[in-house]
């Protein structure tokens, strides 16, 4: 697998264990026979490990991990309303899924994207992706991931911030999974240091895309803190807080 620029490269990667997994739901009314202009999407197709499945409404009812449904349906509905409503009126969905070893270039996931664009042009009118919690309706998708918008990373990743211990914050990340790399999670981040702290979760998320790889014990170098912040890797793929490993920091307490 070659990538066709430079902004779908890893520069920086060496092959992990781990797999990068993919997951997309497509809502909308599709024609029987598909027939997708994937050329005006820059995709060759679907890559090997990633599968198309059809599931038309009246099998929704037995769809486990619907993803309009539980508590992820509740965070998709607060944050788009409007696209919740079209997805949900939707008379099918096609979900591409699956998970290919760690690539060495980033083609994979530009061929992927290309195929949900292609579908948005052949009835589909929403995109769940589950891995950030996110929903676009199908402009919104095409302004966030078209032309070079879709090799930026930071456009496949979430990165929240919520409560942590004593009055700290926790910024932490989702997604990474997509590229066979652990998640972040800061921990005991002051309000003050909150800003930083994204910026440092940031850079981990540009590097890990890039294919850099953070082993147990490693040092993370952050401007103002003289040791740096230690990495431990931590958690496993079925922890609901990230659906994935994560790399853990805790951010240093001043008074010590």
């Amino acid at each position: 697998m070659t990538a066709t620029d430079d902004g779908w490269s890893r520069p920086q990667w060496s092959r992990d264990e781990a797999q990068a997994m993919l997951l997309y739901c497509v809502f909308g009314r599709f024609d029987p026979e598909l027939r997708l202009d994937l050329s005006a999407h820059d995709s060759t197709g679907l890559p090997s490990g990633i599968d198309m499945l059809r599931i038309p409404k009246d099998r929704f009812a037995h769809w486990e991990g619907h993803p309009l449904r539980g508590a992820l349906g509740e965070i998709l509905r607060e944050g788009d309303p409007d696209a919740f409503e079209v997805a949900r009126g939707a008379p099918e969905c096609l979900m591409l899924r699956g998970e290919l070893p760690d690539p060495d270039s980033l083609g994979y996931l530009r061929d992927t994207l290309g195929v949900v664009s292609a579908l948005l042009d052949a009835g589909g009118i929403a995109v769940v992706d589950p891995q950030i919690l996110e929903i676009f309706g199908a402009d919104d998708w095409r302004a966030r991931y078209a032309g070079g918008e879709g090799s930026v990373p930071r456009n496949h990743v979430a990165i929240l911030c919520g409560d942590d211990a004593a009055h700290r914050a926790r910024i932490h990340t989702r997604g990474l999974r997509k590229f066979a790399r652990p998640d972040v999670s800061i921990r005991r981040v002051p309000q003050d240091d909150v800003q930083r702290a994204g910026a440092v979760a940031a850079r981990l998320v540009e590097l890990q895309v890039r294919g850099m790889r953070f082993g147990d014990g490693s040092t993370v170098g952050v401007e103002g803190l003289p040791a740096g912040l230690q990495v431990t890797r931590a958690g496993s793929l079925d922890d609901p807080g990230f659906n994935n490993t994560h790399l853990e920091l805790v951010w240093p307490d001043a008074s010590q």
